[in-house]
């Protein structure tokens, strides 16, 4: 059986370290690189089957790089993404990115996303994206459109949200009930720019309480837990629509 070459590219050492070690176990060879230098200089010594690239590095970034995989007519490009990064996200999928795996994750979230990519590739499909995550967040009276980034009333009411609160509001509903520290809260929205000490969630949440809470004094769908941070408590259905 041939195995296939990976292309793990990110700045963090600990992330490279531990996905060559799991995606070796399930039969891949993998090579690593740290920024975009090595990268380009990897490229040149062998041929990959795909490339995993962080879209956020210090020095090229993952934008540029993606455009300069694609130029080659090179393999596949899944994204790793931060959920800040949403509009650099949408630049990327333009520029031929085939896939993207929201930080933080699970290696066999990847390894999923690596497999179905790689059938696509060897099925002879185009490098266009394909959909994979729902564009619809529904919870109690209320849906969050994603790709509007708006939030809408099921009588019709649709509430305009900063790009904060929009951040914030997804990271919940992608952790329904389910106990988010402060400090999860912050990396999750922030990445890289989140500060010790940063207090700007609990000014967040109240902003988004008076938005979605019937009494926001007393909030039932986003709860103070003392000593833990915040649980949203509410189901969420998440559904694909057409736009």
């Amino acid at each position: 059986m041939n195995q296939k070459h990976l292309l793990v590219v990110d700045d963090h050492q600990d992330i490279r370290d531990l996905l060559k070690e799991y995606l070796q176990q399930h039969g891949y060879r993998v090579s690593l690189a740290k920024d975009g230098v090595e990268m380009r200089a990897k490229m040149a010594e062998a041929s990959f089957d795909l490339v995993v690239l962080d879209l956020m590095m210090p020095g090229e970034d993952g934008l540029s790089l993606c455009r300069f995989v694609r130029e080659m007519d090179g393999p596949p490009v899944i994204m790793l993404t931060a959920m800040s990064e949403d509009a650099d996200l949408v630049v990327g999928l333009e520029m031929g990115a085939d896939d993207y795996v929201t930080k933080p994750f699970t290696p066999r979230v990847l390894l999923a996303r690596i497999k179905a990519v790689l059938r696509r590739s060897a099925g002879g499909g185009s490098h266009e994206p394909v959909a994979v995550e729902p564009n619809r967040l529904s919870f109690a009276n209320w849906s969050l459109n994603v790709p509007l980034r708006q939030l809408e009333r099921d009588d019709g009411l649709v509430v305009a949200l900063s790009n904060s609160e929009f951040t914030l509001l997804q990271v919940l509903l992608k952790h329904p009930q389910e106990v988010m520290s402060r400090d999860q809260l912050l990396t999750l929205t922030k990445g890289r720019e989140a500060e010790p000490f940063d207090r700007s969630v609990d000014n967040q949440v109240s902003r988004l309480r008076k938005k979605i809470e019937q009494n926001p004094q007393f909030p039932n769908l986003i709860k103070t837990v003392w000593g833990g941070g915040y649980l949203f408590t509410a189901t969420v259905s998440s559904t694909r629509v057409d736009l």
